[in-house]
């Protein structure tokens, strides 16, 4: 059936000018050209039968009659430039194709040709409309389906976005505090959730995701303070990252001050120590397979006294003299003090536990692999059969070393499906969380957020051909790495008030669409504008709500201070920052 059965009396107006993907329509008539709208859609006559093109109003203008110019004077690439009377600019954003005696119609996403000059332009509303959008929500043969919510043109057609798509190709989601940014997150988790084999990681870093219940949830939070005298591990819930899956990289920038002019010799010996350590720890535990090719950077655990035994010799070495009977101060001598005091300050931060002070079972050659299937596995292959949502909860993890403990678990969920043979990978989504702080734009000190960002960048570049897929989340995209934005192709962009992360996303826009930009900071709560590869139509979005509602924290100030009994835990909250630890 066909939905755009229009008569010629009904149009909107004529096209004058056609570029690639936008089109200028003249409107005679000013109460047609009251019915315009910019942001809505309109349908235009195809230069293929049974076909009609769709596209968006981006612009309408409005002139005095006199200054009209003739028709034939009107040059389509300086038609915005003439005085025009009643021109409406269109954005073509797809096909749609009428299939004759049958009941379903199809939307395509491409423009299969462009319409002719004095060919109609007809405005879709109404009945058409609605019939237009449940075409939208009932297409087939395009890809798995995940219910973001209802189309704010019309509240009857739901939202699709096509899983496939929206994964392999990157997301980023962003919007200002209060925007339903979570929501949204939320919401997506839910969707990936109900599958059978779903696969997806959220770091999530203030604890705002506990309230996401069920066995398709598993919680894993990184060890606090409080953890330490408790035999609590991984089977727990409770998440240590020992020091030895840090990189060499990451190592130095933790240890080593760079500004020291003895800092490359401290970079060498920490690497040869290190080395030796580990080496030592293969020979003990007869790992005949890995000790001949392991490397600096190879995941294998190792005693760290026995490394600051060794820094403590080396800077106290005397070796023998020219003369007999005398010694003189070794290569190393007294230039490892700075990286030996480093090493012990940050061996007994009781913060940094959950990195130095490692649970016994993490000591263990076999405890990688339980990690790595605790982290990467299917909800299908876990042993309990449930949590294919893995929520890792890091609002204990102090902030200065927080970029790179997020960048450690995304580059060991890398490296597990980067090793793993390519028939037997199992994709996974890395949902990032406040990504401006540990995938930032700027550079911070000692190359920690170097590091991370250096492993972000290789995660959106590379990470499809692995099967990695990343959501970039945020409230300040403007402080989040380009590189890494540029390469999600999708777009979920919430309310935006400041103009910095406003023209972040701009940039991230099609050009055919950058009018869109300009309803970042009008959208409404819970109102998203969505863009992409995995959107079959780029339009806004009222996102549903979530079956757990996370806890954002937002307090109702007004209600509070106007309530009869105060709410207060202060001493409580003095314990819990003195022991660093809120439970």
């Amino acid at each position: 059936m066909a939905i755009f059965d229009y008569d010629d009396g009904e149009a909107l107006g004529k096209i004058i000018a056609v570029d690639t993907a936008v089109v200028v329509v003249r409107v005679d008539e000013l109460e047609r050209l009251k019915r315009v709208q910019v942001n809505r859609l309109v349908a235009l006559q195809s230069s293929k039968a049974g076909q009609h093109l769709v596209g968006v109003v981006s612009r309408i203008t409005r002139r005095a009659p006199e200054v009209t110019p003739d028709e034939s004077e009107v040059d389509p690439d300086e038609v915005t430039e003439l005085p025009e009377n009643n021109l409406v600019r269109v954005s073509l954003i797809g096909t749609l194709i009428d299939k004759q005696g049958m009941l379903e119609n199809i939307f395509r996403r491409t423009l299969e040709t462009v319409p002719e000059i004095d060919a109609n332009c007809f405005a879709l509303e109404g009945k058409r409309l609605t019939d237009f959008m449940q075409v939208i929500s009932n297409v087939t043969g395009d890809g798995p389906q995940l219910e973001l919510g209802k189309y704010t043109l019309d509240e009857n057609a739901t939202a699709f976005l096509n899983g496939n798509r929206l994964f392999q190709r990157h997301a980023v989601i962003v919007g200002s505090t209060g925007s339903g940014k979570s929501y949204t997150t939320a919401r997506m988790l839910d969707q990936v959730a109900a599958l059978d084999q779903a696969n997806a990681i959220l770091f999530d870093i203030h604890g705002e995701y506990k309230t996401l219940d069920g066995e398709e949830f598993r919680h894993l939070r990184v060890a606090g303070p409080g953890d330490l005298e408790h035999d609590q591990g991984l089977d727990d819930g409770v998440l240590y990252l020992p020091y030895w899956l840090l990189g060499y990289e990451a190592m130095v920038s933790l240890f080593v001050d760079r500004s020291d002019q003895n800092a490359p010799n401290q970079a060498m010996v920490m690497a040869n120590s290190i080395t030796d350590a580990k080496r030592k720890y293969l020979e003990d535990g007869k790992h005949a397979e890995v000790l001949a090719n392991f490397t600096v950077d190879s995941p294998v655990p190792f005693p760290l006294q026995a490394v600051l035994e060794r820094l403590n010799f080396l800077d106290t070495e005397r070796v023998p003299g020219a003369k007999i009977n005398t010694d003189k101060a070794g290569d190393f001598n007294g230039k490892l003090s700075r990286l030996i005091a480093r090493f012990e300050a940050k061996h007994m931060d009781r913060r940094l536990g959950f990195l130095f002070q490692p649970h016994a079972e993490c000591m263990e050659m076999e405890w990688l692999p339980r990690l790595a299937q605790a982290l990467t596995a299917s909800r299908g292959t876990q042993q309990d059969k449930k949590g294919g949502i893995k929520i890792i909860d890091f609002s204990e993890v102090p902030s200065d070393i927080l970029p790179l403990m997020v960048s450690l678990l995304a580059r060991l969920v890398f490296n597990i499906t980067q090793w793993t043979p390519v028939e037997k990978r199992h994709p996974v989504a890395l949902f990032c969380d406040e990504a401006h702080l540990y995938i930032p734009e700027r550079a911070g000190r000692d190359g920690v957020d170097d590091i991370s960002v250096g492993i972000f960048e290789r995660l959106a570049k590379e990470g499809r051909k692995y099967g990695v897929g990343l959501v970039v989340i945020s409230q300040r995209p403007s402080e989040v790495n380009r590189t890494v934005l540029s390469q999600c192709n999708n777009v979920i962009a919430m309310r935006l008030t400041n103009g910095d992360d406003q023209s972040v996303i701009r940039r991230l826009l099609p050009d055919s669409l950058g009018g869109f930009g300009d309803l970042l900071p009008v959208l409404d709560v819970g109102e998203a504008l969505v863009v992409g590869d995995a959107s079959l139509l780029p339009t806004r979005v009222r996102v549903g709500e979530p079956r757990y509602k996370p806890n954002s924290a937002t307090i109702d100030f007004w209600d509070r201070w106007a309530g009869e009994m105060p709410e207060s835990d202060i001493a409580g909250a003095v314990l819990s920052w003195r022991r660093q630890s809120a439970r």
